[in-house]
């Protein structure tokens, strides 16, 4: 039986790379939405996606990185890639000051989808992620490849498929 690289254990931690590429959106925003994820392991690659009826591009955004990441059952060293600059600075930039404010943003008001956030903190914090971002439709195939499975994901949602 084949092993699921994904769920089982490298032989050591430096063979644990992963690589993910993320994408969601919705049409119109808000509205109808989907959101994808391709996880690289040497060789193995797994595509996660899905549908949500009512929502706005920053939440599939969020849910495509929190589901790769609550996909991994063993600490791993990632390389997240987003086209999201909110999910990129939020995570790396904006997170500990809202943690420290009690969630709340510097105009003292409650963090817009406080709840994703403290998901995502949650699913990164076993591992050690790098969170680089790429420029979105300008030819990179993965985050291409993204984008056209969070596309499908909300295209068959709203066919009820």
């Amino acid at each position: 039986m084949a092993s699921d690289a994904f769920t089982e254990a490298a032989p050591k931690a430096s063979a644990r790379l992963v690589e993910i590429w993320t994408d969601g959106g919705c049409k119109p925003n808000p509205g109808p939405g989907g959101w994808a994820a391709i996880l690289r392991y040497g060789q193995a690659e797994k595509e996660l996606s899905g549908f949500d009826p009512a929502t706005t591009n920053n939440r599939m955004e969020l849910t495509a990185a929190i589901m790769a990441l609550e996909t991994l059952k063993r600490p791993c060293t990632v390389v997240l890639h987003t086209d999201s600059e909110y999910v990129r600075n939020g995570i790396s930039r904006w997170i500990n000051g809202w943690v420290r404010n009690n969630w709340r943003n510097a105009a003292k008001d409650p963090v817009a989808n406080m709840e994703l956030w403290q998901r995502l903190l949650a699913a990164a914090k076993p591992h050690k992620v790098e969170w680089r971002w790429v420029r979105g439709h300008a030819g990179d195939a993965m985050n291409e490849r993204a984008d056209q499975l969070a596309t499908a994901a909300r295209q068959m949602g709203q066919q009820g498929v």
